[in-house]
């Protein structure tokens, strides 16, 4: 067992490495990867059995010869904290719009490992068969947003009742424990039950299940009802079929993991859940062969 947990450390570094973001020892504890431990555990191993394939310095954990990434760190953790006010002030707004179910920020942001001038990605949820109106009122947002130096990016709508994700990985387990909700809503809390699986990959990392509930505001529920009514059905078939084109033409050009349907719009552009676990393998390969 004190193997599997050593190893499971590494991989833990290893995965956070490939984001130049060292971890904290209770950090390593919450994502640890495909083991449930303790905190003391996880303490005991770096006091006394510390991998060959890691480093200390000061509060971080890191692979060995990667020590300049506790600056990188130091340098994100600071313009993500100057970034974060005004990216909650949008994603509340975002959470009041008409047809929205929940929002969560998500990506580096979520982390506090932006950059300064970093995306505020959003992990939406949507009133059922309304999922590209409701991005549409978004893209206003996002307009507004801009205009003002915030770069919203709401590449993950998804409608509230389709909750649970088909794609279940290491990448996409991160990306949900890590989310952090604007506010929990009964939506975003059946989103959390409906992939509990993620526990298969981060057994320890629990996500904010059961807060307390928001209330809607007369205006959004009555706007809600009426964008929801048939008389909009046709407003919300033309909006999908003429973004799905546009958004399908840029997938060719562009590439990246994405999903256009009724209902899911999934503009990973960048393609990170392809690229990331490449990295890693790539990084444990490296240190097998170093060890070897």
């Amino acid at each position: 067992m004190r193997r599997a947990l050593a190893d499971a450390v590494v991989r833990t570094v290893l995965y956070a490495d490939v984001f130049d973001y060292p971890l904290e020892t209770s950090e390593i504890q919450r994502y640890l990867i495909g083991e449930s431990a303790s905190l003391a555990q996880v303490e005991d191993v770096l006091a006394r059995d510390l991998p060959a394939a890691l480093e200390v310095s000061g509060r971080h954990v890191h692979l060995r010869g990667r020590g300049a990434i506790v600056g990188i760190r130091a340098r994100r953790t600071a313009a993500s904290a100057r970034l974060w006010a005004r990216a909650r002030r949008y994603a509340r707004l975002a959470a009041r719009l008409p047809l929205v179910r929940g929002v969560a920020i998500s990506g580096a942001l979520a982390m506090r490992n932006a950059e300064a001038d970093g995306d505020v990605d959003l992990f939406v949820l949507a009133q059922p068969g309304r999922v590209w109106t409701c991005r549409l009122l978004l893209v206003v947002l996002v307009r507004l947003a801009e205009a003002r130096g915030v770069c919203l990016c709401p590449n993950f709508i998804l409608s509230a009742d389709r909750l649970a994700l088909a794609r279940r990985d290491l990448f996409t387990a991160h990306e949900i424990v890590q989310m952090v909700p604007v506010e929990l809503t009964p939506a975003l809390d059946d989103f959390l039950h409906a992939n509990e699986w993620t526990r298969a990959f981060l057994p320890n990392a629990s996500p904010p299940i059961g807060a307390a509930r928001r209330v809607d505001p007369p205006v959004s529920h009555v706007a809600t009802a009426a964008l929801s009514s048939r008389l909009f059905a046709p407003l919300e078939r033309w909006e999908r079929e003429r973004k799905i084109r546009r958004l399908e033409d840029r997938h060719r050009r562009e590439g990246g993991s994405v999903s256009f349907t009724e209902h899911e719009c999934r503009g990973h552009f960048g393609a990170h859940d392809v690229r990331v676990p490449a990295l890693v393998a790539a990084r444990v390969a490296e240190i097998e062969t170093a060890t070897a």
